[in-house]
């Protein structure tokens, strides 16, 4: 899947692909007790020196978090770095502490377990749901190099740029992304309320479409499924305006839509380059990786390959990768 992605994300609640940083705290941060016996720091404690979290800092204060993780107890935080939160849109604490309370705090529980996960315990597998506590789960997957023996761990679209952070009330990973939660439900509702996140993005014509080739149900169905969400400018671009998809056969716009779909949920960590993608519709999609961007391309593209523009959009029954140009069959 994709390791070195930086796919460009929007500056709302945005996602963002792998950012590579050099870290600059150590999680191994102790103080001495009376006894001058080491003494593991909690989380907080470790968020609190860290270089790299003080946007983590702010929004903890913030969403009222902040003291829980410095008491007792057996939590495991997926953290987001400095560079994470800019990239999602939150360059400072003035723009964290404008967003609200109550919705930062959801964001923030869905980075957190509320045991103890050392990334040895994680199995190598894709997509193991752990619930989170904010109520929803987060899918950890880890993959072994095929080359090597080490092993990569991503958390839905994040990849951890360092493990098993120790602390006395638990364990931190650094992440290179802002986790956002399944807050708006399933795949159809969730594309309906994304241009809340993102002003400028539009998916009209999606929805005309769908409506139309009445795969509504289908996308609401239990799945998981991977849906590459075309904007009304990705349907343009191949000349599909609401005219167009008036007057075009249904069964035209049901083979189009159903080969955007994939039947499992797949994460672009998880993607390699020139992978072949299954789709519902029975034909194959082309991944792309270079040092920008994210590419899927359709056996009807001439070539000409769709960028996902925001990758990783949890849905509760599955991923978003919204793209920029339709997908178009052989």
């Amino acid at each position: 899947m994709l390791t070195n992605q930086n796919p460009k994300i929007g500056k709302k609640w945005a996602l963002l692909a792998a950012l590579f940083i050099t870290l600059t705290f150590s999680f191994s941060a102790c103080k001495k007790a009376d006894n001058s016996t080491p003494t593991l720091s909690t989380i907080g404690d470790l968020v609190n020196a860290g270089s790299n979290f003080t946007l983590l800092k702010v929004a903890l204060v913030r969403a009222g978090l902040d003291g829980i993780l410095a008491q007792p107890g057996t939590y495991t935080v997926f953290a987001p770095t400095d560079a994470a939160f800019k990239a999602f849109g939150y360059g400072d604490a003035a723009s964290i502490n404008a967003a609200p309370a109550d919705l930062l705090k959801t964001v923030l529980q869905y980075h957190v377990l509320g045991s103890r996960l050392n990334s040895s315990d994680i199995p190598a597998a894709i997509n193991t749901s752990q619930q989170t506590l904010a109520g929803m789960p987060l899918y950890l997957s880890k993959v072994t190099s095929t080359s090597t023996t080490s092993a990569t761990v991503s958390i839905n679209g994040a990849h951890v740029l360092q493990a098993d952070g120790q602390a006395s009330n638990g364990v931190i990973y650094a992440i290179d992304r802002v986790l956002l939660p399944p807050v708006f439900g399933n795949i159809v509702t969730t594309i309906q309320n994304i241009p809340l996140l993102f002003p400028s993005v539009s998916f009209k014509l999606l929805q005309a479409a769908v409506v139309k080739a009445g795969i509504g149900g289908a996308l609401t169905a239990t799945g998981p499924l991977t849906v590459f969400a075309p904007t009304d400018a990705a349907f343009k671009a191949v000349g599909y305006d609401s005219a167009a998809i008036a007057k075009a056969p249904v069964a035209a716009i049901t083979n189009i839509l159903s080969y955007h779909v994939l039947t499992s949920r797949v994460y672009t960590p998880l993607i390699t380059n020139g992978a072949s993608l299954s789709t519902l519709q029975g034909g194959t999609i082309t991944a792309g990786i270079s040092t920008t961007a994210l590419t899927v391309t359709g056996k009807g593209n001439g070539g000409t390959a769709s960028n996902i523009t925001v990758p990783d959009i949890t849905a509760t029954n599955g991923v978003i990768q919204i793209i920029d140009r339709l997908l178009l069959p052989q």
